[in-house]
């Protein structure tokens, strides 16, 4: 390595000579050694004195030297460089474009793409966001030879896919795949399930492809067949990714080596499976089950099957894992963690919080666990039972309750018959009885029923979407109707028929659906008066305030938006001018706003309520109401009025959307804190109180 003295010497030389490449290579090749001496802006100065190519001197402007280590800032000058006229480059947005123009003036780069012609880049976005387009990529083969592109398209799915993933590295995910053919117009979305069936037929078939058993694990190119010999073993001894330590021994293993393997390797994979379990530890809890259940299932004894239990009971872990894994790794890590009764117990009662694929796996797994005494008769059910408790309280676990609801004949014994029916056999239930442990089945619908009702979120929200295509489901109904009695038919009817929370639409047809399947059923219908509408209004208080804020809208926000949009002007080309894009987005915002304020205004009328009366809850009274043995008091006012710290709701709140057109002594729904529907009932309808009143009244300065 010269010193530091040579290289300036050998620097100054290229200065005299006017030698551009060569001053450029003796950089790149002691950048250590520059970027102690010199920085990157004496790199700049002293490259700049080599040439007097006003496009290069351009490029060493726009490359960032100063503001990037040296490195970087000569990497960056290099793709300029490269950006010659006629040349191909990539953008991830716009896919392949050729170079139109280099403007060393302006310092920008203008690329005709075939959905964005004539694109302008500074320099730093240029350098940033494109790339040389290789010849092999996939993206110039459709620009060069559309011909070949789109034979190896229709003709060649697997070596078409083959392509795709070397030009872009050498593995990728299924899900990345797809999305990138469907983005690039290779293959339609509705078309993709067809193509890649195809695809994947000759890809099984390429020794060099591996294709994984998850859609989020990469699909590989390998350059050669992995023999899993002295090569795979060196490769995976160095290996310090858990998540590649995992699928390398996976792929091992499927190939039937691991069953051969001697004690010599068992013991360094057993090294590396250490070394994965302890880089998971207190990272990622799904990775460290996974690894955890590999470790037993490959029959390895390091680490300890029991220290890693121990591991994943810790502040409940296992709930975690089993959260985050793909639904056919749960059942695993379920089965490694149930050693003994004790835990199968305490798994059985953490259903509650485990997730849908958990709560299934258990269900499945401990449904036949059964305790028996000295002389070996069966006497108890535990995971029954605890199922059954569950299931017995008013509210039961969302996900116990889809699965159950979805699956019932899994939780008891069914018995059909052939029936003669015109001459034919229909199959038709003769008796059925659930476990003794379980509820009634009305009971289950009824959970059924509530967990449809209202707005849930998280896992409950996929739970109540499931039960709600439960309820759209033809098949399923007649199926529960069948397993029920007349007098329980009713009964599943009516209390469904009473759900108001439900999707109005979906509600009635689910209800005329039914009463189609049990036409005894529509003596329990139930006629829906419509609803009384109510004039739109408001308090003056109210309406002043938003007349206010429409006013400082159109006389402050807007100008002052204006003004910005003129000043962001002066900063140059529109088209890349961030500050003129973000005055623009903000007058599209403003804009819609006003058009919506005035609407609003024109639609809602201020009003003092005077004319309100107390026979029903409209718009202007006070409702006294019973709710969980406490009253509660509500004023009911206009369509802008809301303070929950005085009991003032809004007419359009869904309180007072229930509230609306009742009387004393009529119920309604509404949510509790969790958003659950509870229970209430109107006690008494009132005159709004002075205070409130006064509340309503225009404010001191503020005019309609």
């Amino acid at each position: 390595m010269a010193d530091t003295g040579a290289l300036a010497e050998q620097l100054n030389k290229c200065v005299e000579t006017r030698d551009f490449e060569g001053a450029l290579n003796l950089v790149r090749g002691n950048l250590d050694q520059f970027a102690k001496g010199l920085q990157p802006m004496g790199v700049k100065e002293a490259l700049k004195k080599t040439t007097e190519d006003r496009l290069l001197l351009s490029f060493l402007e726009g490359a960032g030297f100063g503001e990037f280590p040296l490195d970087k800032a000569l990497v960056r000058l290099e793709k300029l460089i490269s950006f010659r006229v006629g040349t191909l480059v990539l953008n991830k947005t716009w896919g392949v474009g050729k170079v139109k123009r280099v403007d060393d003036f302006y310092r920008r780069i203008v690329v005709d793409f075939k959905t964005k012609p004539g694109h302008q880049f500074a320099y730093a976005a240029a350098a940033d966001m494109l790339e040389s387009a290789p010849d092999g990529h996939i993206l110039v083969m459709r620009e060069v030879d559309p011909a070949g592109f789109e034979a190896l398209l229709k003709d060649k799915p697997a070596d078409f896919v083959k392509k795709v993933i070397e030009s872009n590295g050498s593995a990728m995910t299924l899900i990345r795949l797809e999305d990138y053919c469907a983005v690039n117009g290779f293959v339609k979305s509705a078309n993709w399930k067809k193509f890649w069936d195809s695809a994947r037929t000759g890809l099984k078939s390429d020794k060099c492809v591996v294709i994984p058993a998850r859609k989020a694990d990469p699909i590989r190119i390998m350059s050669q067949v992995e023999d899993y010999g002295e090569g795979w073993l060196t490769a995976f001894s160095h290996e310090t990714d858990p998540k590649l330590i995992l699928a390398s021994l996976n792929n091992y293993a499927a190939k039937g080596a691991l069953k051969t393997a001697s004690e010599e390797v068992r013991a360094k994979i057993s090294d590396r499976l250490i070394f994965a379990v302890t880089a998971a530890r207190n990272v990622d809890d799904a990775l460290y089950a996974k690894l955890a259940c590999a470790v037993t299932q490959y029959g390895f004894d390091r680490p300890a099957a029991q220290e890693m239990r121990d591991y994943l009971w810790e502040r409940k872990r296992y709930i975690k894992a089993a959260a985050a894994l793909p639904a056919r790794d749960v059942g695993s890590l379920i089965a490694f963690l149930a050693n003994d009764d004790a835990a199968k117990e305490k798994i059985c009662k953490a259903i509650p919080e485990f997730c849908f694929a958990a709560v299934s796996a258990v269900v499945e797994m401990f449904s036949d666990w059964v305790e028996k005494d000295a002389d070996g008769n069966v006497v108890a059910w535990p995971c029954r039972k605890i199922v059954g408790d569950f299931m017995k309280e008013t509210q039961s676990p969302a996900t116990l309750t889809t699965l159950i609801a979805g699956r019932i004949e899994q939780f008891g014994t069914f018995e059909y018959v052939d029936v003669p029916v015109d001459g034919k056999n229909i199959c038709t239930l003769k008796s059925y009885a659930l476990w003794p442990e379980l509820p009634p089945l009305t009971t289950i619908l009824t959970h059924a029923i509530a967990l449809g009702e209202g707005r849930r979120n998280g896992e409950i929200l996929k739970m109540q979407n499931i039960v709600r295509r439960l309820f759209a489901d033809k098949a399923w109904l007649e199926k529960m109707f069948s397993f029920l009695t007349p007098a329980d038919q009713a009964l599943f009817f009516e209390r469904f028929q009473a759900s108001i929370a439900w999707d109005p639409s979906t509600h009635h047809t689910i209800v005329v659906r039914m009463t189609k399947i049990v036409p005894a059923l529509e003596v329990h219908l139930v006629k829906i008066e419509k609803k009384r509408e109510y004039a739109r209004l408001t308090s003056y208080r109210s309406y002043g305030l938003r007349k206010a804020e429409y006013l400082k809208l159109i006389n402050e926000d807007m100008p002052e938006n204006v003004r910005k949009i003129e000043f962001a002007k002066g900063f140059g080309d529109l088209s890349e001018n961030a500050e003129y894009q973000y005055a623009k987005d903000e007058q599209r915002q403003l804009m819609q706003k006003q058009t919506l304020m005035q609407a609003d205004l024109d639609a809602v009328k201020p009003s003092d309520f005077a004319d309100a009366v107390t026979d029903e809850v409209m718009p202007g009274v006070t409702v006294v109401a019973s709710v969980k043995d406490t009253e509660r008091i509500w004023h009911v006012l206009g369509e802008w009025d809301n303070e929950p710290d005085l009991g003032i709701l809004s007419s359009k709140t869904r309180v007072a959307q229930n509230l609306l057109g009742k009387k004393p002594g009529d119920g309604f729904e509404m949510p509790d804190a969790d958003g659950n529907l509870m229970f209430a009932t109107i006690k008494e309808i009132r005159p709004l109180p002075a205070e409130i009143r006064q509340w309503m009244e225009l404010p001191p300065g503020v005019q309609i």
